[in-house]
């Protein structure tokens, strides 16, 4: 099991960043996926262990995302991307723009999203995350890409006329 968390830490602390939209949520999150998934280690079969573990993070989101519908609290926004010694500084007008025209998206598609274009997940075990239909994930795929590049196309548009 240990092997296992430490393999996939990098890219579950992408997918927190990814999810919360800043650091300190983000390591929350980390954090309460690390605690779940050892204290209920004796459910996990051996099986992927990377799909367990981004279940358990997508189960806690929403269930973080639901508290807080029902409590909201006024927090400033920290659009931190998490990145690892090796990544390259991102320009951080893009990344602002970029992290700004996630933050439209809703929860499930930015979900999708990041676990299909940034994680490398299958269509299939994003279902499997999820706990929707294959097709269910290939549908709001698309929509989510449409919906993210007619953003940054309006953003570059924009920008461009107001130099």
């Amino acid at each position: 099991m240990r092997e296992t968390l430490l393999t996939h830490l990098p890219a579950l602390r992408r997918y927190a960043h990814g999810l919360a939209g800043n650091r300190e949520e983000a390591e929350d999150l980390l954090q309460a996926t690390l605690l779940r998934a050892v204290e209920h280690s004796g459910q996990w079969r051996g099986e992927n262990g990377r799909s367990w573990l981004y279940a358990i993070m997508t189960n806690l989101n929403r269930n973080r995302l639901r508290t807080r519908a029902r409590q909201p609290l006024l927090q400033p926004i920290d659009n931190d991307l998490a990145l690892s010694d090796k990544a390259p500084t991102p320009d951080p007008l893009l990344h602002n723009t970029l992290m700004r025209a996630l933050d439209t998206l809703s929860p499930e598609a930015r979900a999708i999203l990041l676990l299909v274009a940034i994680e490398g997940c299958a269509y299939a075990e994003v279902a499997q995350i999820l706990d929707m239909p294959v097709g269910t994930v290939m549908s709001r795929l698309s929509r989510a890409r449409r919906q993210l590049s007619e953003l940054l196309a309006r953003k570059s548009i924009t920008s461009f006329s107001n130099r």
